[in-house]
């Protein structure tokens, strides 16, 4: 059940306040065309989401805690605790992460890109209509 295992609890509110964010990342990009603000925007939701493996040291001897969190974290954990292989792993799902959600928003971008005559071909099609005693409606741009 969820609230028995606090972990997936955990993680669910994460990703729940994570789409916040990436919503409001979103919004706050508007002043942006669409290609950058969906580049940027999912570069950011794979930073956020991409997870890591990390390992920690428990009070008894020789004994480690193991577990999954958000690869910025323990990015930044390893660079407090100069722990070059915890580091260098979590940089790397990092990076991965960030290269699949900046592929995604070129995806979305692509097949949602407008497909509309250019302005050449429109106007030249204006200027030969086949019955120039038709009524025409103004067309703005």
């Amino acid at each position: 059940m969820l609230f028995e295992n606090s972990m997936s609890l955990l993680w669910l509110s994460y990703y729940g306040i994570s789409l916040l964010v990436l919503v409001a990342v979103y919004f706050a990009l508007a002043f942006l065309p669409r290609l950058p603000r969906l580049v940027l925007t999912w570069g950011i939701a794979g930073a956020m989401w991409a997870p890591a493996m990390f390992r920690l040291p428990l009070i008894e001897e020789g004994e480690f805690y193991t577990g999954w969190a958000p690869a910025a974290m323990v990015a930044a954990v390893g660079f407090l605790e100069h722990d070059a292989s915890a580091l260098r792993v979590s940089l790397l799902c990092l990076v991965v992460g960030i290269a699949v959600g900046v592929m995604i928003g070129i995806a979305l971008w692509w097949w949602r890109r407008p497909t509309d005559v250019p302005p050449a071909k429109r106007v030249k099609q204006v200027d030969e209509d086949p019955q120039p005693t038709r009524r025409r409606e103004p067309v703005l741009g």
